[in-house]
């Protein structure tokens, strides 16, 4: 079920729709200027709520395709009345650069992440938690909506963002030879064999990449060095992070920002 403010004692016809979406964002903020306040009670509450088994390939897939089909326009509203926008943007792109970017992501990979989130196997900081409070109140099918809606919108393209300021080192591998060849003699497979030449991503947990957020990006990649963020169902993502640098990972970063959607460098 899907909650939405109700405003008691107020007359609806003495407020203009712009001064009620004012309200809803409003709303929206306070929840996430909350979300990030440290010795809350709900904070308290996460950390004592117990995580889901981890996944493994099987139980991934077949949770995945047991989803009911999503429909991108039911998907809208769920992103409308959960004030989606606030963080992702009105059509998934993030307004700031604390968010990814969730246009043209994989609706698998979506699905997963909401998945995740509810059942705490994704819970490695405020901003997790506060997509967790989100989370618990979608159904399944809502889940499959709104993951269908983000899939239909289109990919950000130069959203200027700041991109890392980054040196590689003597060692370090360049962003386009790690995306296309990977590096053998660190046993790094190629980043195109799961998220594609362009960066459109793959099947199930392999997220699009290109034109996102290289903030979102790097956050990522470091959660998953030092194993804070472990919601990777073969550990795939934790082997790769760590066997990087610091500047390769934000030459990744800077590469899938500047990949226009649907085109390989």
């Amino acid at each position: 079920m899907i909650i939405t403010p109700t405003f008691h004692r107020l007359s609806p016809h003495r407020f203009t729709p712009s001064q009620l979406g004012g309200f809803a964002r409003t709303l929206a903020l306070a929840l996430v200027s909350l979300a990030g306040l440290s010795g809350l009670a709900s904070a308290a509450t996460h950390e004592l709520a117990p995580a889901a088994a981890p996944w493994t390939p099987t139980t991934l897939r077949t949770t995945l395709a047991a989803l009911p089909q999503g429909h991108a326009q039911a998907g809208k509203k769920v992103h409308d009345e959960l004030f989606c926008a606030s963080c992702h943007g009105a059509n998934g792109v993030a307004p700031t650069q604390n968010w990814p970017h969730l246009a043209g992501q994989k609706a698998a990979y979506t699905a997963k992440m909401m998945l995740d989130y509810q059942d705490a196997r994704r819970l490695e900081g405020k901003r997790a938690e506060l997509m967790h409070d989100i989370a618990v109140m979608l159904s399944p099918q809502q889940i499959a909506d709104v993951a269908a809606f983000y899939e239909a919108q289109t990919p950000a393209v130069g959203d200027g963002t700041p991109r890392p300021n980054i040196t590689l080192g003597a060692q370090d591998v360049g962003a386009a030879t790690l995306v296309r060849k990977g590096d053998p003699a660190r046993l790094i497979t190629p980043c195109a064999s799961c998220h594609g030449v362009a960066g459109q991503g793959g099947k199930r947990e392999a997220s699009a990449l290109a034109g996102q957020n290289p903030l979102y990006f790097v956050r990522t990649m470091l959660d998953f060095q030092n194993g804070t963020r472990h919601n990777d169902s073969v550990k795939g993502m934790r082997s790769f992070a760590k066997k990087l640098s610091r500047s390769e990972i934000g030459a990744l970063a800077t590469y899938y920002a500047d990949l226009p959607a649907g085109q390989a460098k």
